[in-house]
C-alpha cells in the first residue's frame, strides 16, 4: 500500500437550500446557505467548553463515570444543540477558568481568521457599509415640512371637491341630453296624429309632416353622405386591389391615378355644412376643368347600378337542375379549365376601372374638341367644321369633320371624316372607307387634320377644273419632288386649258403653302431664244417654260375663288 499515490478528495456539503416560507400563490422562499466564517462560528458555538478533555474529564468523571466524547457532543441533534447543561462550580476559580478558555478560543479563531485573509486565497474581507445617520434639521426646515404637509392636505380636499362638481355637471348634461316624457310627447304629437285605443297609444304620419322641406332634406342629405362614403369605400379598395403601370394613390379622403402620362385624375371625398364657413367656399366655385360634374353624376349611376344588380331577384332556370355556365368548368382531369382561362371567364370590371375609363374617354374627347376649335379658329381658309353627336356612349364618341372653302361647298365635298374616340384611341374613317387610327397625343390628330386640310385645296381645284371645263392632266397626293414635308406630304396637280394652249400647275404642303406655276404658249414668251432645230411654225402652237404666280397679290377671298379667276383669266372668250 505504500506505493500507491493518495489521491485528495474534496467534501463538501449538500447544495439543497432548505425552504424557508411557501407563499399562499405556492412560491417557496429558500435559505441562502452559509459563508465559511458563517459555518466556522456555527460550528465553534457546538463546541462545549464546559467539559474539560484529557486528565482533567477523568479525574473529574472518575474510571466510573458517564462524561461523553467529543464525537458523541458533535453528533447530538440540532434541537439540543441549544440546551445547556447546569453543573455546579466546583472550585472558586472556576468562572475565571472558563472566561479565560473562551477568551482563548476567540483569540485562536481570530488569529486563524487573519492569517486566512493575509493570504487572501481562500478569504478577503470587504468593507461594511453603514447607514449615514440623518442631518440634524433646522428648525427652519422644520417649518417648512409642515407647511408642505399642510398645504398637502389642504390640495387633496380641493381635489376631491373638483371631482364631484364635474361629476355632478356631467349628471346634469347626460340629464338634459336624455329628454322627458312630455317634452317627447309634445315633438310626438307635432308630426304625428295620436289617438288613444284602450291602453295603447297608435298614431298615424300626419299630412304636416309628409311634405315638410326640413326632414326630407335632412334625409336626403344623410342618404348622400352613407352613399358618398360608400362610393369612396369601394373605390378605395378597388384602388389597393388593382395593379397598374402607374400605381394608384390612397391618401386620406382623396385618391390619385394617372390614366395618360400628362393627365393626373383625383377623386375626392368633400364634406361641407351649413355654417358660414362652408358658405364662404361656396362662393369660390372651381372651374369646369377643376370639377368633372360628369364623372360624379356617372359614379352614382354606377353605383346605383351595381345595387341594383346584386339586390334584383334572379329567375332560377326550369327545371331546377338545369346546368349553369359553361360544360368544360365542370369537368375535371387534362380537360378541364386551368385557374387563367376560368379568371377570363369570371372577370368583371370594378368601379375604380369604369370610372377611370370614363375618364379617358372625357379627356379624349375633350382634347379632340379642343384641337378642332384651335385649327378652326387659327385657319381660315380652308374652312374645319365639326358636328358632334349627341346619341353616344360612355366610351364612346363621334364627330363629323367636314373641310370646305367659303363659297364653294357644294363643289368641293371631297374631305369628309369620321372621328370614332375611344378610350385610348380615335378611330378615323375617310369618305371611301379607310381606317386611320391615332392615339391618344393631340399632335397627331393635329398634323393629320393640317394634311387632310392641304389635300383639300387640291381636290379642291380638281373639283374646279371639272366644272370650268378644264382637263385634268395629273394628280397625285404624295409628291415625292420638291422640298420633304415635316408632317404629312404635299400634293399635286396640273390642269389644262379647254384649248390647250395654258397649264396651271399648283403645289400645296401642310407646311410650306401652296405654290402655283403657269404655263403659257411658246408665241407668247419672248425671252425664249429662237432655236435652228423648230423652224416650222406648227412647234410655235407648243407651250413654253411655267412661270411661278405671285400668289399672295392676287385678289380674292379664299383660295378657290383666286383660282377661279385665274382659270377665268386663261380661258378663251366665247363670245
Amino acid at each position: 500500500m505504500s506505493g500507491v499515490r493518495a489521491v485528495r478528495i474534496s467534501i463538501e456539503s449538500a447544495c439543497e437550500k432548505q425552504v424557508q416560507e411557501v407563499g399562499l400563490d405556492g412560491t417557496e422562499t429558500y435559505l441562502q446557505p452559509l459563508s465559511m466564517s458563517q459555518n466556522l462560528a456555527r460550528l465553534a458555538q457546538r463546541i462545549d467548553f464546559s467539559q474539560g478533555s484529557g486528565s482533567e474529564e477523568e479525574e473529574a468523571a472518575g474510571p466510573d463515570g458517564d462524561a461523553q466524547d467529543w464525537a458523541g457532543a458533535g453528533a447530538e441533534q440540532d434541537d439540543e444543540e441549544g440546551l445547556v447543561k447546569f453543573q455546579p462550580s466546583l472550585w472558586p476559580w472556576d468562572s475565571v477558568r472558563n472566561n479565560l478558555r473562551s477568551a482563548l478560543t476567540e483569540m485562536c479563531v481570530l488569529y486563524d481568521v487573519l492569517s486566512i485573509v493575509r493570504d487572501k486565497k481562500f478569504m478577503t474581507l470587504d468593507p461594511v457599509s453603514q447607514d449615514a445617520l440623518p442631518p440634524k434639521q433646522s428648525p427652519q426646515t422644520l417649518q417648512l415640512i409642515s407647511k408642505k404637509k399642510s398645504l398637502a392636505g389642504a390640495a387633496q380636499i380641493l381635489l376631491k371637491g373638483a371631482e364631484r362638481l364635474t361629476k355632478s355637471v356631467t349628471e346634469n348634461q347626460e340629464n338634459k341630453l336624455q329628454r322627458d316624457f312630455n317634452s317627447e310627447l309634445l315633438r310626438l304629437r307635432q308630426h304625428w296624429k295620436l289617438r288613444k285605443v284602450g291602453d295603447k297609444i297608435l298614431g298615424d304620419l300626419s299630412y304636416r309632416s309628409a311634405g315638410s322641406p326640413h326632414w326630407q332634406t335632412k334625409l336626403e342629405a344623410a342618404q348622400n353622405v352613407l352613399l358618398c362614403k360608400e362610393i369612396f369605400a369601394q373605390l378605395s379598395r378597388e384602388a389597393v386591389q388593382i395593379k397598374s403601370q402607374i400605381p394608384h394613390i390612397v391618401v386620406k379622403n382623396q385618391i390619385i391615378s394617372q390614366p395618360f402620362p400628362s393627365l393626373q385624375l383625383s377623386i375626392s371625398l368633400c364634406h361641407s355644412s351649413n355654417d358660414k364657413k362652408s358658405q364662404k367656399c361656396a362662393t369660390e366655385k372651381p372651374g369646369p376643368e377643376d370639377h368633372l360634374y360628369v364623372l360624379e353624376h356617372n359614379l352614382h349611376l354606377l353605383i346605383r347600378e351595381f345595387h341594383k344588380q346584386t339586390l334584383s331577384s334572379i329567375v332560377m332556370p326550369h327545371p331546377a337542375s338545369a346546368p349553369f355556365g359553361h360544360k368544360r368548368m365542370r369537368l375535371s382531369g387534362p380537360q378541364a379549365f386551368d385557374k387563367n382561362e376560368i379568371n377570363s371567364i369570371q372577370s368583371t370590371e370594378g368601379l375604380l376601372e369604369k370610372i377611370i375609363k370614363q375618364a379617358k374617354h372625357i379627356f379624349l374627347r375633350s382634347r379632340t374638341a379642343a384641337t378642332i376649335d384651335s385649327l378652326a379658329s387659327r385657319i381660315e381658309d380652308p374652312q374645319i367644321q365639326a358636328h358632334w353627336s349627341n346619341i353616344n356612349d360612355v366610351y364612346e364618341s363621334s364627330v363629323k369633320v367636314l373641310i370646305t372653302s367659303q363659297g364653294y361647298e357644294q363643289i368641293c365635298k371631297s374631305i369628309q371624316l369620321q372621328l370614332n374616340i375611344g378610350v385610348e384611341q380615335v378611330r378615323v374613317v375617310h369618305r371611301d372607307g379607310r381606317v386611320i387610327t391615332l392615339s391618344h397625343q393631340e399632335q397627331e390628330l393635329q398634323d393629320f387634320l393640317l394634311s387632310q386640310m392641304s389635300q383639300h385645296q387640291v381636290h379642291a381645284v380638281q373639283q374646279l377644273a371639272k366644272v370650268m371645263g378644264w382637263q385634268v392632266l395629273s394628280f397625285s397626293n404624295h409628291v415625292g419632288l420638291g422640298p420633304i414635308e415635316s408632317i404629312g406630304n404635299a400634293s399635286a396637280i396640273t390642269v389644262a386649258s379647254p384649248s390647250g394652249d395654258y397649264a396651271i400647275s399648283v403645289r400645296n404642303g401642310p407646311e410650306s403653302g401652296s405654290k402655283i406655276m403657269v404655263q403659257f404658249p411658246r408665241n407668247q414668251c419672248k425671252d425664249l431664244p429662237k432655236s435652228d432645230v423648230l423652224q416650222d411654225s406648227k412647234w410655235s402652237h407648243l407651250r413654253g417654260p411655267f412661270k411661278e404666280v405671285q400668289w399672295n397679290k392676287m385678289e380674292g377671298r379664299n383660295f378657290v375663288y383666286k383660282m377661279e379667276l385665274l382659270m377665268s383669266a386663261l380661258s378663251p372668250c366665247l363670245l
